[in-house]
């Protein structure tokens, strides 16, 4: 008989937080377990929660904006490890797991408060803000790469490399053969910029592949995700250049379009190095400079030391440059897909599972079938009443 146990995750409103947040929730409904989300307004209309997962929003304040910003960041968070608090005297949580982001750190802090077990996920090569703040007092670091930065000598003892949990139908392209690149055979190219695109791409990208040899540009089949503004900007460029070219703001399918694709042109963040190194696709990245802690660029040094990919600095990011990259990767047919295994090396498809497990292997004593359905449902409704009386007291 399987031992069912409650656990909570905690995640702040980005894709890049929360993804990994429901890969981990949906394995651990799999194996048997009761899990509920704490995140905020942002997180709760991100789509893809696993059925039978429980959202909670809880206040979370983020730091910034002077003095009065601070005082206001620090109400609310103490507002929202109240109702963690509340939260998990109803629901009784085996453990809670933070995945980084403001709204991560009520919950974690409430945890604390009821000596609950915590584990921390870092998705990013540098140890976030929030997770660099509770990482003393967790009980495990979760890291999706072998060398973070940020982490403390004295916390290495609780490291565990699991690395970026990625949907099934990536992991799905590892078992397939890289497509066969040839001399005269078409040369496919995926051009992404995160989850809204990015303009250097389209400001960049056509004129760079332009500028190839004509052995290799006339053989380019492009798809490329563009802002909405940029779209018939970039149309114009490539149709200039009569290269063929695929656009939409939105890229459907994309482990399909990843499968299909010989090199990738993206971004450098945590989820698109996850799926690339899993799929096996070689790819020049380019990080975003204005990333916290300047971690995109940190994200590549795995996969450029392996050979599977190419970093170039938005500041160096000009079409010469491009072109160049391009050619020392796709020259010899060979390069690619050496290029390919260098990637596949530094994937972490089993991520979700050894997740959790580890994840399962911290908590209090296991009770059979610890949740409480009644009670699970009234646990932030009786956090907002204890607040209202505390407030009005």
């Amino acid at each position: 008989m399987s031992v069912s146990r409650n656990f909570v995750l905690a995640a702040g409103g980005t894709g890049g937080h929360i993804i990994p947040a429901y890969a981990l929730g949906a394995e651990l409904l799999r194996r048997g377990h009761h899990v509920a989300l704490i995140t905020d307004d942002r997180g709760a209309k991100i789509p893809g929660c696993p059925d039978g997962v429980t959202k909670h929003i809880l206040p979370a304040g983020r730091l910034g904006g002077g003095p009065k910003g601070w005082i206001a960041a620090a109400r609310a968070i103490w507002a929202g490890r109240t109702m963690a608090r509340q939260l998990y005297s109803t629901f009784e949580p085996t453990a809670v797991v933070g995945f980084g982001g403001y709204p991560a750190l009520p919950a974690l802090l409430g945890a604390f408060a009821e000596k609950v077990p915590t584990i921390i996920h870092e998705q990013n090569a540098v140890l976030g803000r929030v997770n660099r703040f509770v990482s003393k007092k967790v009980d495990a670091i979760a890291t999706a790469y072998p060398n973070v930065r940020r982490i403390a000598p004295a916390q290495a003892d609780k490291v565990r490399l699991v690395g970026n949990p990625v949907r099934e139908d990536v992991i799905a392209l590892r078992d397939e053969a890289y497509p066969a690149f040839m001399e005269e055979g078409v040369f496919r190219v995926l051009v992404t910029g995160g989850s809204q695109g990015a303009t250097v791409m389209s400001d960049i990208v056509p004129d760079g592949l332009a500028r190839m040899p004509l052995n290799l540009r006339r053989r380019l089949q492009v798809t490329q995700q563009c802002r909405a503004e940029d779209l018939e900007s970039v149309r114009k460029t490539y149709a200039d250049h009569q290269i063929p070219a695929q656009l939409a703001t939105y890229l459907e399918n994309l482990p399909e379009r990843l499968g299909w694709a010989h090199l990738v042109i993206s971004r450098a963040g945590a989820s698109t190095i996850a799926e690339l190194t899993c799929a096996g696709r070689p790819a020049i990245l380019v990080p975003l400079p204005i990333a916290t802690d300047n971690h995109q660029a940190y994200n590549t040094e795995e996969m450029v030391k392996a050979g599977g990919a190419r970093a170039i600095p938005q500041a160096s990011f000009t079409p010469v440059e491009l072109a160049k990259q391009i050619q020392k990767m796709a020259l010899l047919p060979d390069s690619l897909e050496n290029a390919a295994k260098a990637a596949k090396s530094c994937g972490r498809p089993n991520a979700v599972y050894e997740l959790a497990d580890l994840v399962e292997s911290f908590g209090r004593a296991p009770l059979m079938d610890v949740a409480k359905p009644q009670e699970q449902g009234m646990g932030l409704a009786g956090a907002r009443t204890a607040m209202a009386k505390e407030m009005n007291a």
